[in-house]
């Protein structure tokens, strides 16, 4: 008996479309990371890169709970020293909205070679439409 050991070549690919609208930014960011990371798969190997690609449509109809909508704030840092920028969650979601979610999947990868590669298989739309209809992507439901 021997333990199964996924490798690049044998990884197939699925391609999945998350519907945003009225659902939760954190709810929505777990799930996009565990199909990106690929742990939804019984060949799911912690040293390989077997995730699938997500397409996530209606990020601007993201919600938050509580107060985050007035009061989460996203920093970043030009490199002037005394540039650090700050904009709140209501301002960016209506100006960028595929940023917010962006970001937030992107927290919840890991900070390697492994999260970088996943996170180049996300695909992030403010509206309903998305121009990946050629791959055949399945609607998932979470």
């Amino acid at each position: 008996m021997s333990t199964y050991m996924a490798n690049p070549q044998t990884v197939e690919r699925a391609w999945y479309v998350l519907d945003a609208e009225g659902k939760t930014l954190g709810k929505l960011a777990v799930e996009a990371a565990v199909l990106l990371r690929g742990k939804h798969k019984v060949t799911y190997t912690p040293h390989v890169d077997c995730g699938d690609n997500v397409i996530i449509v209606n990020a601007s109809k993201v919600v938050v709970t509580g107060k985050k909508a007035e009061q989460k704030m996203y920093y970043h840092h030009t490199g002037y020293i005394g540039h650090m920028k700050s904009v709140k969650f209501s301002t960016l979601v209506k100006n960028k909205p595929c940023v917010v979610v962006e970001k937030a999947v992107k927290g919840m990868l890991p900070a390697n070679t492994l999260g970088r590669a996943a996170f180049g298989r996300l695909h992030v739309y403010a509206g309903p439409e998305h121009k990946h209809a050629a791959q055949k992507p399945v609607a998932k439901e979470f």
